[in-house]
């Protein structure tokens, strides 16, 4: 008893705000992919971004740019 595939259905046309969201998702992953390009800071603060978390202590020394 072999059953025959059938053909999946057209694809239906995608609306204007859905190519908007595709294109701007397309953007978002164009970016996060340059991001990773860039090249590792050497010497700099490990964890968290102390300008972006407010984290502006290391080991007990407050410390301003």
């Amino acid at each position: 008893m072999t059953e025959e595939a059938t053909p999946p259905p057209a694809p239906r046309p995608l609306s204007e705000a859905a190519r908007r969201a595709l294109a701007e998702a397309e953007a978002r992953r164009a970016e996060i992919d340059a991001a990773t390009k860039r090249p590792r800071e050497i010497l700099g603060r490990s964890g968290p971004e102390p300008v972006r978390y407010g984290d502006w202590e290391n080991k007990g020394i407050a410390s301003d740019f």
